[in-house]
């Protein structure tokens, strides 16, 4: 699948492959049904948060990926290099948590000044002023770790769902 759409229509479309041979296509979120099951395929802004094989008794399985897809070099150096990526794992949480953590005050500052908002909630003053610069750095950041979550095939409601 391209994750930012095709070139005519910019609609994902995830495409299934059996034995070698194209077989099915469908706009995503997809639902392929296969011997046994279904297939899932779901994304995120990111890249994929679901592509999962699930039995008609309700087990799910993660399926494996290409490895010359973006998803399958990042199992690679998983498997090879085991350390540094849960160190890049972990720095990617960590930007994730610090981008959000940091920026969530200062955009709901603005907002709670919207007059209906205002009257009927109140205002909230953030304690947190950043120089723009690093509210620049720290959302590069956060999207830089969402693309590395998702190549690692990994979503979480809170952590990734803010480019949805």
């Amino acid at each position: 699948m391209r994750h930012w759409g095709n070139q005519s229509g910019g609609e994902s479309t995830a495409h299934l492959y059996l034995d070698g041979r194209h077989h099915a296509q469908s706009k995503i979120p997809a639902v392929f049904p296969v011997e046994g099951g279904v297939i899932e395929v779901a994304t995120s802004s990111f890249g994929i948060k679901r592509c999962h094989y699930v039995t008609t008794t309700g087990e799910e399985h993660q399926l494996v990926p290409d490895p010359k897809s973006g998803e399958g070099r990042r199992a690679r150096l998983e498997s090879d290099h085991p350390t540094l990526s849960r160190m890049i794992a972990a720095t990617s949480v960590a930007l994730l948590v610090i981008g959000v953590g940091l920026n969530l005050p200062q955009i709901i500052g603005p907002i709670s000044q919207v007059p209906p908002i205002a009257e009927n909630l109140g205002t909230f003053t953030s304690p947190i002023h950043l120089p723009l610069w690093l509210n620049i750095t720290l959302a590069l950041g956060a999207a830089l770790a969402s693309m590395e979550r998702a190549l690692r095939l990994r979503y979480h409601w809170l952590l990734d769902a803010g480019g949805n």
